[in-house]
């Protein structure tokens, strides 16, 4: 196999920018780095050919990933992943951008135009405005999102949010259970999160089902959820048979709060997650299984494809998912919690 700018930059201990710009622009490196990038170059026998080719494409051989907070959570270390494996053994590097309030945000969207420091712009799970994806568009480069509800982008991967909870209220429903609560940890007003249609989709499945008592619960982002779920459980007069949560990692610490109270899943209560991200499968809940890793992964090939002028086979894709039935689910209890 050829070598790529990624290995070249691996042998040199250097970013894939830095040998970019040794070869495109060589009066911005240090002698240091140029000798170190040219000797990495030539031990892996790195063509010149492919080193004028960046010469000649004026690129910057970076491209820039939008997240919602400066928390790295399983689902966007899955997406830094997937786009970092696709990206790299083109010779891309990939910077992170928080986007987690006004200020921050306003700042990318007026000074990425006029720096033109990006070859593409990955969008991940949150909405933008018309008027932001237009400021992107004058920085003409391609604008891909990733499981966002906005429009306005040149391609896009995702689920269907909606589709997946129902999957899980349909189940519960089938098992018998017609007391539900959903908890989830409230959002940022700004920035429009595309998990937020979870919610719209479980309230649209329980409105369908006869009998049911279906409530939500926005949990602050300093309260813990855990202590909210088990307030509900043993305070109300009528509580819930399930619980649903918004994303695994909310649902999985409860196992352990429950146990040392000497209550059981899913004897005592059922309980499910949405994601089936790392510890789903050994703590056996049941959950919905999406894989931002193969999103990531679409992503990134549509914006190499963008970027080369190509066309994109299915610029607009919708990644299937999928009920994951474990032992955290049963039929409700038939006696009273306590």
């Amino acid at each position: 196999m050829k070598a790529s700018i990624g290995d070249v930059a691996l042998k040199a201990g250097v970013s894939n920018a830095t040998v970019s710009r040794t070869f495109a622009h060589p009066e911005q490196v240090s002698e240091a780095t140029r000798i170190k990038v040219q000797a990495a170059a030539d031990a892996l026998n790195f063509s010149i050919s492919r080193s004028a080719g960046i010469l000649k494409s004026g690129r910057t051989y970076r491209v820039a990933l939008l997240i919602g907070s400066h928390a790295i959570e399983w689902f966007t270390a899955e997406i830094i992943a997937g786009l970092n494996d696709v990206l790299r053994d083109a010779g891309y590097d990939l910077v992170i951008y928080p986007i987690e309030g006004t200020e921050a945000r306003d700042a990318f969207f007026e000074e990425l135009p006029v720096r033109n420091n990006a070859d593409a712009v990955f969008v991940s799970s949150f909405g933008i405005s018309p008027d932001e994806v237009k400021r992107l568009g004058t920085a003409k480069i391609p604008i891909v999102g990733v499981n966002t509800t906005s429009e306005g982008f040149d391609a896009t991967v995702g689920i269907d949010d909606k589709e997946g909870i129902k999957l899980i209220v349909r189940h519960l429903a089938k098992l018998g259970h017609r007391n539900l609560l959903y908890l989830y940890e409230s959002f940022s007003s700004t920035l429009g999160f595309s998990s937020y249609n979870r919610i719209t989709g479980f309230q649209e499945a329980c409105n369908t089902i006869d009998g049911m008592n279906a409530r939500t619960l926005a949990v602050q982002k300093n309260d813990n959820i855990i202590d909210a779920a088990i307030s509900e459980m043993m305070a109300q007069d009528n509580p819930p048979t399930a619980l649903c949560f918004h994303q695994d990692s909310q649902a999985i610490p409860l196992f352990f709060r429950l146990q040392r109270s000497g209550l059981s899943i899913p004897l005592d209560i059922s309980v499910t997650g949405f994601d089936d991200s790392t510890f789903a499968e050994e703590a056996e809940l049941t959950t919905v299984r999406q894989k931002p890793y193969d999103m990531a992964v679409a992503a990134a090939k549509k914006a190499l494809d963008l970027i080369e002028g190509r066309p994109v086979s299915e610029p607009f894709e919708i990644f299937p998912v999928q009920l994951q039935v474990r032992s955290s689910t049963a039929n409700p209890r038939t006696t009273p919690l306590l």
